[in-house]
């Protein structure tokens, strides 16, 4: 088989790991660039045009729909490990049976899932203490936000059934499309008609939604082997278990993490909303310093997916070693943020407490933001060999019962100034927990699942 056929499906099983790896993850980094770039944009036009109030509110929707969103995730990122292990394996057939079975899954509980969405937005509200100059424009963006959620979810979908087959180059067009559009409708409803956050919350679930939609008829006419049928109702339930058995658990895990951000965000909110506003710029300046991590780690799972598949473990251990390298030197090029803190929040807002926290959150955590990476990288790694459970487990651990906790304890007996240190006590241990499993070998017992394993 060719290592990449005119459809841009690229076989990872044979050439140059490394080529492989970085030639998958470019267009990945990309989108995710794009991504990153119009939530900055939805930040920059609601803190410089709506106030620190508004940018607080979007701040605060993030983690939340991320949480709501994360079940579909997992089951996105389960539909990507089978679809590649069956692609390495040369098992069409199967990879056909897969994308029907997710989309079915999808399209049966997309809306109940909306509704519940939409009854915890209070919930989740009052548990977050959202303070009062910050609930009504908080409570808008995540109900408009929540009730687009189908968009977001078919989106990641369609990635993922793609990812398992070596193309995100196709991924890139979806992601640039909705890029486009979001800033576009950003500057019409925010800047144009005044809308404030309602406005950012349309341009988002706008742009999202049409983002599904487009590449669902892409798919379709572009690659009529795995063409989508949403209302199929083709559903294996042996292949829907596999599927889930990887990804449940990394739904749960990307879930708990929502949680645990949202718990910390708790405790941010109670500084205040020019703490909170400078978290969501600080988070958002580390989010996009994460990219090519993000990147790599995906590349790798698709990578390790197909030569499990393949039966080639000498090239599994190969593209995990050229993953991990790439990520702690992109990591060391990363405490370039420390210097340039100040000026880089002093972008989105004009506030000198705002600046001044933002600007403290990176010289926290930036130092330990290679520990992050290695964890995060081997983590991706053995969910692509079908070991989804250790991942969920570490995260679970260190950045939930390890790195809340000591948020909280950083915050409470040295100020709000110190607390980000405990960001990186739950890094520390996420990654030595991972190094240790990894080494051990055990995430490679669980064997293909195209011949069953």
């Amino acid at each position: 088989m060719r290592e990449e056929n005119a459809g841009g499906l690229r076989n990872m099983t044979e050439g140059s790991p490394a080529g492989h790896i970085f030639y998958f993850a470019l267009p990945l980094l990309l989108g995710s660039f794009l991504q990153q770039l119009y939530n900055m944009v939805d930040s920059w036009v609601v803190g410089n045009y709506a106030g620190d109030a508004a940018l607080a509110a979007v701040g605060v929707g993030f983690p939340v729909i991320f949480m709501f969103t994360s079940l579909f995730m997992g089951l996105s990122s389960g539909g990507t490990v089978v679809i590649a292990q069956f692609y390495g394996a040369g098992q069409m057939d199967r990879v056909r049976d897969a994308v029907d079975t997710v989309y079915t899954a999808f399209m049966v509980s997309a809306v109940p899932v909306t509704l519940l969405a939409l009854g915890l937005v209070k919930p989740v509200l009052l548990l977050m203490q959202v303070r009062s100059d910050a609930w009504a424009e908080a409570w808008l963006y995540l109900a408009v936000v929540s009730a687009g959620l189908m968009g977001s979810i078919g989106y990641n979908l369609n990635a993922g059934i793609l990812g398992g087959l070596g193309n995100s180059r196709t991924t890139l067009l979806f992601l640039a499309i909705a890029s486009g559009l979001n800033i576009v409708l950003d500057l019409v409803f925010v800047l144009g008609c005044g809308m404030g956050v309602l406005g950012a919350a349309l341009g988002t679930i706008i742009a999202q939604g049409f983002s599904w939609l487009f590449g669902l008829a892409y798919i379709n006419r572009r690659y009529p082997a795995i063409a989508i049928r949403p209302f199929c109702r083709r559903f294996d339930r042996e292949l829907f278990r596999q599927i889930m058995g990887i990804g449940l658990p990394a739904g749960i895990q990307m879930s708990l993490v929502a949680l645990g951000a949202m718990a910390v965000m708790s405790k941010i909110n109670s500084y205040g909303k020019e703490f909170a506003a400078a978290y969501n710029v600080g988070s958002k300046l580390d989010s996009l310093a994460f990219l090519p991590v993000q990147s790599l780690s995906n590349a790798v799972t698709s990578f390790v997916g197909q030569n499990t598949g393949a039966k080639r473990p000498d090239r599994v251990r190969q593209g995990i070693r050229v993953t991990v390298i790439a990520s702690v030197v992109w990591s060391a090029v990363m405490l370039v943020l420390i210097p340039l803190g100040p000026a880089l929040v002093g972008f989105f807002s004009r506030t000198p407490a705002v600046i001044r926290s933002g600007a403290v959150y990176l010289k926290c955590i930036m130092p330990f933001y290679f520990l992050f990476s290695v964890m995060f990288c081997l983590n991706n790694a053995m969910r692509g060999a079908g070991d989804s459970l250790f991942p969920m487990l570490d995260v679970i651990f260190s950045l939930i019962l390890v790195r809340v906790p000591a948020v909280y304890w950083f915050a409470d007996h040295y100020g709000p100034d110190y607390m980000y240190y405990g960001v990186g006590v739950g890094w520390t241990v996420g990654f030595t927990l991972s190094v240790a499993y990894y080494l051990s070998g055990r995430w490679k017992r669980k064997g293909s699942l195209a011949d069953g394993g």
